[in-house]
């Protein structure tokens, strides 16, 4: 991910409107894979940051929770699928890179999400756009892809209100991926 650009996108995209977490923010990251958006996140906030990690794949977790340590940063942990999850405390912010395009019902995720955090709480979206490199993506992972317009609808139906679009200035990320932030209504 760090190769193609998406840590650098991702740092871009967080920083570009900043909402700024208090010191007893909790944060989530769902699907965090490698760990390049809680380590983005973590670079831009610092190292007294409360952040879970939730990930269906054991070795995807073990390499996130690497990625915060080299920033000084211990990660809860959490391995399983959004549906199932309970925290036991709700979030400030949400993590989602690249999530709701390979679930079976985005909007159900999106109001599974909603159900993570009080209101006012904010998400950050990254979400695959319709571009021929995703053609080439999808022959490995199968996903989907989303105009601006269809992810205002789903997010307002699933009780977000989008706040912010952010278009990925350069690299793989500005032809495969748009960041959306949005809170909990």
């Amino acid at each position: 991910m760090r190769s193609l650009g998406y840590y650098d996108a991702y740092l871009g995209f967080l920083s570009s409107q900043l909402p700024r977490p208090g010191s007893e923010a909790r944060i989530l990251d769902i699907g965090c894979g490698s760990g390049a958006f809680a380590e983005a996140w973590a670079a831009i906030h610092g190292s007294g940051v409360d952040i879970t990690l939730l990930d269906p794949s054991a070795p995807m977790l073990t390499r996130a929770e690497a990625a915060l340590a080299r920033r000084g940063l211990r990660a809860d942990r959490a391995q399983g699928v959004l549906e199932g999850y309970q925290p036991h405390a709700p979030f400030d912010h949400l993590l989602a890179a690249h999530v709701i395009e390979h679930c079976p019902d985005p909007g159900a995720a999106l109001a599974n999400m909603r159900g993570l955090v009080q209101t006012s709480a904010r998400l950050w979206l990254v979400a695959s756009k319709p571009h021929w490199c995703n053609a080439i993506i999808w022959l490995q992972w199968r996903h989907r892809t989303f105009e601006p317009s269809e992810v205002a609808r789903m997010l307002e139906r699933a009780g977000w209100a989008l706040d912010g679009i952010y278009d990925f200035p350069s690299g793989p990320p500005s032809r495969t991926s748009r960041g959306y932030l949005a809170y909990a209504v």
